[in-house]
């Protein structure tokens, strides 16, 4: 089970990918998976603007297909793009072969050397290609602001809770995470910052 802040056990199952950056570092880097959405990315990207920040956005390659003008808003403004798949596939329930054109697939818009898998896992066969050419990036801390039962309060307590040197943040600007996500952001972001963390850019 893939829980707030990935046990020893579980970071040990893909030893080369990044979950965590520098532990002596009072710095935190904010990642975004899923979109882009035009209803959600803007909002998020303004935010960012406000408090000068850059972020890591994980995306979809179907999402950029259907919102391309959103997908140029988030790199004319400085931020990071990384791999999510083109259809936000799970590594396990899908053929090598097929998990990595459908990879492939996705970099053919964004071009990018990170990648991160939806759901945090992969099958150790499509893990050992795909660190080949991608910084493979996970998380030290994820929001859940997607979760159902979680309301936005929970999920800024969330971060306050699991947050630590070096944390690699993850959000959703996605329709499913957006109430939380709104709620939560924002304030996570001034108490962070309150608390003396930098942030920093993958």
């Amino acid at each position: 089970m893939f829980i707030e802040q990935p046990s020893i056990i579980l970071r040990a199952l893909y030893p080369k990918a990044i979950w965590r950056m520098d532990p002596k570092e009072k710095a935190v880097y904010l990642t975004f998976d899923d979109g882009p959405i035009p209803e959600i990315t803007p909002w998020v990207l303004d935010l960012l603007d406000k408090y000068e920040i850059k972020a890591t956005f994980f995306m979809v390659g179907d999402n950029i297909r259907k919102h391309p003008e959103t997908f140029r808003m988030v790199v004319e403004r400085g931020h990071r793009i990384g791999n999510h798949t083109f259809n936000h596939i799970r590594g396990f329930e899908f053929l090598s072969k097929n998990y990595l054109a459908n990879t492939d697939k996705a970099n053919e818009m964004m071009k990018t050397d990170l990648f991160r898998p939806p759901h945090g896992h992969m099958r150790w066969a499509q893990y050992h290609v795909l660190k080949k050419y991608y910084k493979i990036v996970m998380w030290d801390l994820v929001t859940r602001d997607y979760s159902k039962r979680k309301n936005g309060k929970q999920v800024f307590e969330i971060v306050k809770k699991y947050v630590r040197n070096g944390s690699i943040i993850t959000f959703h600007d996605s329709l499913k995470a957006e109430n939380n996500m709104k709620y939560a952001l924002p304030r996570s972001i001034e108490w962070l910052k309150e608390q003396g963390y930098e942030f920093k850019l993958l």
